[in-house]
């Protein structure tokens, strides 16, 4: 029962439906490439939209050309959420997901905009305009060096955990051992301020705003700031070496159909994620 449950919830792809779908979901094919090259176009100009409109003199001589401007990228977007949701076998799994959620917000803000006035409940309806500036992250679903970023920084994941927890150590005892031997006189009126002298000393940032007057303070200082040097180059470390690990393997876009998981290898036949079983098709699908 369930399993029958299952099958009518997600249909499974065919006819239009499947080549509607290779042809968003799946850039390794031809007309998914071109799909993606006119869509990362067009989210471009959709951001420079945004970008000049709030420009005042830009807004005031050309109001009306970027109104009309955005509820074209509006429309477009609007198409292209309402065809994913009608290829992909599972709708609300799409809708839920992160890339989902950042469709849903390049869409949004403009038919908000249209139904909450400017003295309403909100401050000033721009601040739902803003939001349009969301449209830049679906860029990451497009472009092969994202995903490979992505996917470093995952698998690195745990080992940044452990460093920043190191890091966090060290802070938190200099940043107190600070506040004994300054103390309020000489600006380290707490420990959590203490912390944050400690922080920006050791990021090598060095504001000013809190310096040490005793030699001792400026001893442990100096040690902070060399630790600092060393201490940046760790993280970066750890993801160019999962980086280099990463662009070993050959990238693609194969998408699971059930859980819309993506980068499977060209030779998979089952979802890494799910086991479920991937679309087949040939990855030079001439534009019709």
């Amino acid at each position: 029962m369930a399993n029958s449950k299952t099958d009518e919830l997600g249909k499974p792809l065919t006819g239009w439906r499947l080549q509607l779908y290779t042809i968003i979901f799946e850039a390794d094919t031809r007309a998914g490439r071109r799909f993606d090259q006119v869509l990362i176009a067009v989210i471009l100009a959709s951001v420079a939209v945004v970008v000049a409109d709030s420009v005042e003199h830009i807004n005031v001589r050309f109001h009306g050309w970027l109104t009309l401007a955005e509820w074209f990228f509006t429309l477009v977007f609007t198409i292209e959420y309402v065809a994913r949701l009608m290829c992909v076998r599972h709708p609300w799994r799409y809708v839920l997901s992160f890339y989902g959620v950042v469709d849903l917000l390049a869409v949004l803000p403009t038919y908000l905009a249209l139904l909450v006035p400017e003295v309403g409940v909100l401050v000033d309806v721009r601040i739902l305009r803003l939001l349009r500036v969301f449209r830049v992250f679906k860029l990451t679903a497009y472009v092969s060096e994202y995903q490979v970023l992505g996917q470093a920084l995952r698998a690195s994941r745990r080992k940044i955990m452990v460093f920043l927890t190191a890091v966090l150590m060290i802070v938190l005892v200099v940043g107190t051992l600070m506040y004994v031997v300054e103390g309020p006189a000489n600006g380290f009126t707490s420990i959590p301020i203490s912390v944050y002298w400690a922080i920006t000393t050791m990021s090598t940032v060095g504001f000013g705003d809190i310096t040490p007057k005793t030699d001792l303070g400026r001893l442990i200082a100096s040690a902070m700031m060399l630790l600092g040097w060393g201490t940046l180059a760790v993280p970066t470390g750890i993801v160019t070496a999962e980086m280099t690990y990463a662009r070993r393997s050959p990238v693609t876009t194969r998408t699971c159909q059930e859980c819309l998981t993506e980068g499977h290898m060209p030779d998979a036949n089952y979802c890494r994620h799910c086991g479920a079983g991937l679309p087949t098709y040939a990855h030079d699908v001439p534009v019709a």
